[in-house]
């Protein structure tokens, strides 16, 4: 829930914000290193409007990369917000703007659609067709047209950069300590509850089911979350165990997000639920048999508590 405007072409941004200070990137996870480009953004005394890219560039170029992202657009425009952004420019990549040459992508987007008064990115960014420019060109092409560029250097953490890349990396090592540490923020998978098999309901452990859409599939297994709910127009969070994978014990192929909330007995179905990672638990295992399966439910569901004791 934010209510920053979005835009999804050059064309359509108004006047208002117009002559702002330009945040380039793609922004997946909006991790440290971003918020550390935002905050120079926002130190130019106007307003910040972020452009980024929707979808992802790597799914346009990469058809058939799989599910990677970190953020949907509508957490990564919460989270832009949270760190000072006053709106966000969600260019649609297609095959007509990915074929910009970067001198025209300067013009049309920066100038003519935004008319940015300072535009702040990081040392690797590229644009244009074929990623023929990047942050030297920028410059070239800012002094020439007359707007600032600052480029942001590499911000680290222990001598490692901090990435999208590396978050990925820890998550899929089930590392969710980890990643909401290079984050500044815990990882979170965003969807609506599900009907399912509620085959959790016949053992006293009714779950959510979340659909993952593109987000990355961390490791399969057990996990303490945190569930968010809408009530009144805020988010309400809480204590919750989840389990991530494909139920094996069940034969199931789908890969599921199932999400038991502690001590909670209202109806989800059909609305949204924000779960926040906080800790893995153990991996995804196939049991004997339901009295088996029932018996490490509850010592999970034993363990997240304990995990949110001491969180």
């Amino acid at each position: 829930m934010s209510n920053i405007p979005v835009f999804e072409d050059w064309r359509a941004v108004p006047v208002a914000w117009r002559s702002a200070a330009v945040a380039l990137g793609n922004f997946d996870g909006v991790h440290r290193g971003h918020q550390a480009l935002l905050h120079r953004a926002g130190a130019f005394g106007v307003p910040v409007v972020a452009l980024t890219f929707e979808p992802h560039p790597r799914s346009y170029f990469v058809a058939d990369t799989g599910p990677f992202r970190l953020t949907s657009s509508d957490a990564r425009t919460r989270l832009l917000a949270a760190h000072g952004v006053g709106a966000v420019l969600a260019q649609r990549f297609d095959a007509a703007f990915a074929a910009l040459p970067a001198e025209a992508f300067v013009d049309e987007v920066l100038i003519g659609g935004l008319a940015a008064r300072h535009v702040v990115c990081g040392y690797d960014f590229t644009f244009g067709a074929r990623r023929s420019g990047n942050v030297e060109r920028l410059r070239e092409l800012g002094a020439a047209r007359g707007f600032g560029v600052t480029v942001l250097d590499p911000v680290t953490h222990e001598g490692e950069i901090y990435s999208s890349t590396r978050i990925r990396e820890a998550l899929r090592r089930g590392g969710a300590r980890e990643a909401a540490d290079l984050l500044g923020h815990d990882w979170e998978i965003e969807g609506i509850v599900e009907t399912g098999d509620q085959r959790g309901r016949t053992i006293g452990f009714p779950t959510a089911n979340v659909a993952l859409g593109d987000y990355l599939r961390p490791r399969f297994g057990v996990y303490a979350v945190r569930a968010g709910v809408e009530e009144n127009g805020a988010w309400v969070w809480l204590d919750a165990v989840a389990n991530l994978g494909r139920r094996p014990t069940f034969g199931k192929l789908r890969e599921n997000l199932e999400v038991h909330v502690f001590d909670f007995a209202g109806d989800l179905y059909g609305k949204p639920m924000r779960v926040a990672f906080v800790d893995f638990i153990r991996p995804e295992m196939k049991f004997a048999g339901l009295d088996q399966l029932k018996a490490r439910i509850a010592a999970d569901g034993e363990a997240a508590k304990q995990i949110h004791a001491g969180a």
